[in-house]
């Protein structure tokens, strides 16, 4: 019975060799990963050089930084972030908080955010939230995980701020929203859409328009409510009506809608001034329908010069919003946040466009 079970494994074994040649089971030994002294012996540089390529690389000299980045791409050299950050006690992790919406204006907010972080050697990491404040704590509290350097929080609304608030004093926190005055500990950065909105509405002053409509976005939003105030402020100045007031949402079918309520409560208008470029096409498109030409019967203005405004037929006038400084502000704004800035409130204007929606009053 012994002889017999000896036998069974033996050809057990002999299978098994057979099925698995040696090879299969040989043990490669890895090869071991450059380090910031290999880099820099390749270069012959210092290991402090290297660093500086890595994290300063304009106190570079630019032939010197050649040859590092160059030594990077041949070893193949990647940056041990967790040694970094122990080393610095800092992750180079920003968090982002921006709504979960598809506007124009909060998604290119966040993507310049994003590139303008990349620019100062910080990665970021981007969470959505929806407008109700509940399902902002747990990402906030993901981000307290994760150990970032500090948060930018595009805050469309006045609720999304508040619930930012108890978060600045954990970590440095910048919230981009118009309108909202520097809490301390925050930072605030946001383009000055009161500004824009007196651009707009002065425009069409100019042209002659004595009776200037603006149909608003939903004044829950920050932005909203500041280019209404910039509206209102421009007109009163000019001693004009400020009484061609429509509230809709921030969709061309909403300004499509809104379009037939203020010529049925408006008739007198010569002009709208609507709070976002969508809104100005579903203008357009009811005036149209209804046998009223842009701009010589109503001229109409936008807000935020999307891609594509400038094929509107006509093409659209409108307020640009200045994004890609923004998200450098912010970016800026946060990193001395970090190294311990007291709190600040910066505004960048938007500049208006010019186009074809627009014509002097006959």
């Amino acid at each position: 019975m012994t002889q017999k079970r000896d036998r069974s494994r033996h050809r057990w074994r002999l299978r098994t060799a057979r099925s698995h040649p040696r090879s299969n089971w040989t043990v490669t030994k890895m090869a071991k990963a450059p380090v910031m002294a290999d880099v820099a012996a390749r270069a012959g540089v210092s290991h402090q050089t290297v660093s500086r390529v890595l994290n300063s690389p304009t106190l570079v000299r630019p032939e010197t930084r050649r040859r590092v980045l160059e030594a990077i791409e041949e070893m193949g050299y990647r940056r041990n972030l967790s040694a970094r950050a122990l080393a610095t006690n800092r992750t180079r992790l920003i968090g982002v908080v921006n709504p979960s919406v598809t506007h124009f204006g909060p998604s290119h907010m966040a993507m310049a955010i994003q590139d303008a972080a990349r620019a100062s050697g910080y990665a970021t990491i981007s969470a959505g939230t929806d407008s109700e404040t509940s399902s902002l704590s747990p990402t906030l509290d993901f981000f307290l995980d994760l150990a970032v350097d500090g948060l930018i929080v595009v805050a469309p609304t006045t609720e999304m701020a508040e619930a930012t608030r108890d978060l600045a004093d954990t970590l440095p926190v910048v919230i981009i929203a118009p309108g909202l005055t520097s809490p301390a500990p925050m930072h605030v950065v946001a383009v000055d859409h009161d500004f824009g909105a007196r651009l707009a509405t002065g425009h069409l002053a100019s042209l002659g328009h004595e009776h200037i409509a603006h149909v608003s976005g939903p004044l829950n939003w920050f932005d909203a409510r500041a280019r209404l105030e910039g509206w209102r402020a421009e007109l009163t100045d000019a001693g004009l009506s400020t009484a061609h007031l429509l509230h809709a949402g921030w969709g061309a079918d909403d300004g499509y809608d809104a379009g037939l309520e203020l010529l049925r409560r408006h008739r007198e208008i010569t002009a709208v001034f609507a709070a976002n470029d969508l809104l100005a096409l579903g203008l357009m498109r009811r005036f149209n329908e209804v046998g009223l030409r842009v701009p010589e019967d109503v001229s109409v203005v936008g807000y935020d010069d999307i891609s594509g405004a400038d094929y509107y037929q006509p093409p659209l006038t409108t307020v640009r919003q200045p994004f890609d400084a923004v998200g450098h502000k912010a970016i800026d704004v946060l990193l001395a946040a970090i190294d311990g800035s007291m709190s600040t409130q910066s505004l960048i204007h938007p500049r208006l466009v010019v186009r074809g929606s627009t014509g002097r009053r006959l």
